[in-house]
């Protein structure tokens, strides 16, 4: 370890808040409407669409409304997308002459990006055609963030309103969350990336000559456009196997800034947006101080791990100042970092080097942080509605303390909004350790997996976490693309995704009708260091006791084992 490394961790992360920062002010008055920079622009474009589907934007919906139609729109693309990947062999812009993808298969993939899982059991390159990739696969990486700002958008105002009636608009925030946000976002750094040396192009491979005279096929596409969007909405899908870690996706230091920067610059715009809209800055910056504690925490303490030589190598006296294995040259220890907890706190699943590779407590840092529900920041949207969830947790354990009813952000927070929290944040922990209990038990499962032993548990955990968490980064060592795992991660993907949501819908229908409270002398704070540190300490906690023994099971004994000699890593 060493200052430079430090200084990488602190400049990524700080990128990532001070470009959120002044987005989030913008993102506040797209979603109240206001007019923007854009609207000269963009403003007829959007009346086009509302009047294409006869939409009225202000015309108002109940949380009933608000979450039937996050479904219906999810359901729709689900079709669309499971269409074009099973007929793609015989659609167009399909140069490399892919046949369609098998029905467990498309199945997967078309719940994994519409759930902004984007969890990949096919090889991108080797697997999906061009149309696939451009009108499948991007579209959803668009339509679902798209989704997630909408429900963000929708809780804000359930804490701005005084006994109101309305959450606002599906179809007009997600209209607007395109159209004025990450579209706009895509464009500018799809152009970046491509000038940094990202291919953008309808051809299919080009061939080169190597040294040896041997002749290399390198498969291309319109890699930056994806790549961008990617990044922006948290998706993480690459269009190559290797993700990030190719050099067609990520090809130096500079671009690799500016993907892990960006990743999470819309989950941090999203706080300050939600502070505005809401009227309650003061209380927005201490969720997101919250969150870049534990980000930084994640980020510093996988890079203490990584940057210390194994014990193997230590005892056969093998000069190693770093574990390297499964890192590019390029971006070292540090980057590799920090990429690794900017895409596990984020729903984001993009990867730099292969988390497997981790050493033990590496990697399952990597896997806690998505465990605890990606809120650090978390996803596009999701992320802020995950830490309002454990806000809401945190002031209920506040008032057990004295005795009171408690209240957050001037909401009284009863029964129902408490049960409805812990369903958002049990749903995970039912999709993650049931289903990966059941997998440990059952042949037809273990099939797939690699290796034995607590390396053999934690693949399965960590498959499980990715794709509840919405995450999509895996233990490459899975070998997913089976009937059994592509079914069972694609139930998790829905469980993560829609069991996590519409509660937070329902809540936020129960608060807009409530009156807007103004503080008293026994409201909590909610602004200062003691509630940063409770809702750290709940999130810890509440992540602790459901996980620790399976995370005991898992990466914590294979690092004694490893201390031991007794395994190699």
């Amino acid at each position: 370890m060493n200052i430079q490394g430090w200084a990488e961790i602190a400049l990524t992360i700080g990128l990532a808040v001070a470009f959120g920062w002044p987005l989030g002010h913008y993102m506040a008055r797209v979603w109240q409407g206001e007019r923007t920079w854009l609207s000269p622009v963009l403003k007829p474009v959007e009346a086009v669409f509302y009047k294409a589907s006869g939409i009225d934007p202000d015309k108002g919906q109940g949380w009933t409304a608000y979450a039937l139609s996050l479904m219906a729109f999810s359901a729709a693309g689900f079709f669309f997308l499971y269409a074009v990947l099973r007929l793609q062999g015989v659609l167009p812009l399909n140069p490399q002459g892919f046949a369609g993808m098998s029905p467990d298969l498309a199945f997967n993939t078309a719940i994994s990006f519409v759930t902004n899982t984007n969890w990949q059991s096919y090889a991108g390159e080797s697997a999906a055609s061009h149309l696939s990739q451009m009108a499948g696969l991007t579209v959803q990486n668009f339509a679902s963030a798209a989704a997630g700002i909408a429900v963000a958008a929708a809780l804000a105002r359930a804490f701005a309103a005084n006994r109101g009636e309305s959450l606002g608009n599906f179809w007009a925030d997600a209209t607007r969350a395109t159209l004025y946000i990450l579209l706009p976002m895509a464009i500018v750094v799809g152009l970046m990336l491509a000038a940094l040396g990202v291919p953008q192009t309808l051809l299919a491979h080009v061939d080169a000559h190597t040294l040896e005279g041997a002749k290399q096929t390198i498969a291309l596409g319109p890699i930056a456009g994806q790549e961008a969007i990617k990044q922006i909405g948290t998706n993480g899908g690459g269009f190559f196997n290797a993700n990030s870690a190719h050099p067609f996706e990520n090809p130096n230091p500079l671009s690799n800034l500016i993907e892990a920067s960006v990743m999470n610059v819309l989950a941090f715009a999203c706080v300050v947006a939600f502070g505005i809209v809401a009227g309650v800055r003061k209380e927005a910056r201490a969720l997101l101080i919250a969150m870049v504690i534990l980000l930084g925490g994640a980020a510093g303490g996988i890079y203490a791990f990584e940057t210390q030589p194994t014990p193997i190598a230590v005892a056969h006296h093998l000069d190693a100042s770093a574990n390297m294995e499964g890192k590019e040259v390029r971006f070292g220890a540090p980057s590799t970092a920090v990429f690794a907890a900017m895409t596990t706190g984020a729903s984001d699943g993009a990867v730099n080097g292969m988390h497997e590779s981790f050493t033990p407590l590496g990697g399952g840092i990597a896997l806690f942080m998505i465990k605890l529900g990606e809120m650090l920041p978390g996803g596009v949207g999701s992320g802020l509605y995950g830490m309002i969830v454990m806000a809401l947790l945190a002031v209920f354990v506040a008032g057990l303390m004295v005795g009171r009813t408690p209240e957050y952000l001037g909401k009284k927070v009863e029964a129902r909004e408490i049960k409805l929290a812990m369903l958002s944040a049990l749903i995970l922990t039912i999709a993650i350790l049931g289903l990966a209990a059941a997998a440990a038990v059952l042949p037809l499962a273990l099939k797939a997996v690699s290796a034995s032993g607590p390396h053999g548990l934690t693949e399965m955990l960590y498959a499980y976490s990715s794709a509840a968490g919405n995450n999509g980064s895996a233990f490459a060592g899975l070998s997913a693309n089976t009937p059994y795992w592509n079914t069972t991660l694609g139930v998790a993907m829905m469980m993560g995704r829609f069991g996590y949501a519409i509660p937070v819908l329902a809540i936020a229908g129960g608060l807009v009708a409530k009156p807007k409270l103004a503080p008293t002398a026994g409201t909590l704070p909610t602004h200062g260091p003691l509630f940063i540190g409770l809702v750290i300490g709940v999130i810890l906690i509440l992540g602790g006791l459901q996980y620790f023994p399976a995370l005991a099971l898992g990466p914590i004994v294979e690092h004694f084992q490893m201390l031991a000699l007794t395994t190699p890593h």
